[in-house]
């Protein structure tokens, strides 16, 4: 239906929704303007939907329209956009027939006053780090005196050059391992990841530096990746960022292990100066040298103090003195072992001549007697009778005897 058939309708009644809303949108499609213009406003009512699509309100101080962006647009985009956020969208206006509204069709996006880009890394730089992932507490240190160094990087730019110079010059011991990779444009990240991934399934190298030289943040952008940013804080091995000038930071600088303004400062940061090691070893030597002389010369006096000592000079003067107190102590113990036997003699003697006095044999010698018989010594005469044999002990024998008679003697 074009307009002059339109016109001759005489009433209303003779025309559907649909044939309203589909000339409304054949307007719309014919006007050069609406299907490509940019609107510069204010993002609200913002939706993301499981699709991709992105749907929202776009205002500004007096009015508002409403907006999708489908995913094939939405995937290109560098930023998430959020509710509040100024934005220049291009697009085309046009009818949505079966709801009888208009709204925007936007194909592109990008940040009022503020580029798109780096929005987009401002928005990973908060979100990263709320997890946690730029913490210092989850940083690895980088050995003291790596064996093995594992480079990322483009093999013709000017970054290998330089940490293979500055290596060289430093520590020339340690092994260098390039692993070619894309370091801008489509494919790096994927890249720059894969040789992470390489270099830890292999376990060849004690650190790793990844980087590249300066250039425009579109030029740095493959460092900027969250993808490359979780892998690089998974690695086990300590990593050295060392992407662009020292003026340019990345997600990759923060969330590295360590991160170098430059590719020659990275090489600095690996390895130790060789001629700074052999200047503190000398030192090292030095003092060593010093402490051990000044050791010799305190060992030295201390030697001398006790070769001054009359022991050294005048030895036989020592054995007098001590040979002098061995005689007496000699002397001494002789002295008393003599008067300990004297005092034990005589208390020998004296306890001798009580024994000799409860003697039974002294008591014979002075005409006294024991008799006995077979059932031992007889204390009175009802013990034996008439007939028994006993005998006599004196002091100077024994009498074998036969009872003849007892007699009882009373009152002893």
């Amino acid at each position: 239906m074009d307009i002059s058939s339109l016109r001759e309708r005489t009433t209303p009644s003779e025309l559907s929704v649909s044939e309203l809303n589909a000339y409304i949108k054949r307007l719309f499609d014919g006007d050069k303007t609406l299907n490509a213009i940019s609107v510069r406003g204010e993002i609200s009512n913002f939706t993301y939907h499981r699709t991709g699509h992105l749907y929202f309100t776009l205002k500004d101080e007096d009015s508002q329209i409403r907006a999708v962006m489908f995913r094939s647009a939405a995937s290109r985009l560098k930023f998430m956009p959020e509710n509040g956020m100024k934005v220049i969208i291009r697009g085309s206006v046009n009818v949505y027939s079966q709801a009888g509204n208009y709204q925007i069709y936007v194909t592109s996006m990008q940040p009022d006053g503020i580029g798109a880009l780096y929005l987009a890394y401002e928005q990973l730089k908060a979100k990263l780090e709320v997890e946690g992932l730029f913490s210092k507490e989850f940083k690895k240190l980088i050995p003291s005196y790596p064996k093995k160094i594992g480079v990322i990087t483009s093999p013709t730019g000017a970054a290998i050059r330089d940490i293979i110079n500055v290596t060289g010059r430093r520590f020339p011991s340690a092994e260098i391992y390039l692993y070619p990779s894309l370091v801008q444009g489509e494919g790096a990240e994927d890249n720059l990841i894969e040789a992470l991934e390489y270099f830890e399934k292999s376990k060849l190298v004690d650190v790793i530096i990844i980087g590249r030289g300066g250039g425009s943040i579109e030029d740095l952008w493959a460092f900027n990746g969250e993808r490359l940013a979780r892998r690089i804080f998974e690695c086990n091995i300590p990593i050295i960022s060392a992407v662009g000038h020292e003026t340019d930071f990345t997600i990759c600088d923060f969330v590295s292990d360590m991160r170098a303004p430059t590719p020659s400062a990275a090489a600095e940061i690996a390895v130790p100066d060789v001629n700074e090691l052999i200047m503190r070893l000398s030192a090292y030597y030095d003092r060593c040298e010093a402490s051990l002389i000044r050791l010799c010369e305190r060992k030295e006096e201390r030697l001398s103090r006790i070769l001054s000592n009359t022991v050294f000079s005048s030895p036989d003067e020592l054995f007098k003195s001590k040979y002098d107190e061995l005689v007496g102590a000699k002397e001494q113990i002789t002295s008393l072992i003599a008067s300990f036997l004297d005092r034990k003699s005589n208390l020998l003697a004296v306890v001798s001549g009580k024994l000799n006095a409860l003697s039974p044999l002294a008591t014979l010698s002075r005409g006294y007697a024991v008799v006995t018989s077979n059932e031992g010594i007889l204390h009175n005469v009802g013990e034996v009778s008439e007939g028994d044999n006993i005998i006599v002990r004196i002091s100077n024998g024994e009498i074998l005897a036969e009872v003849k008679n007892t007699k009882e003697i009373k009152n002893g």
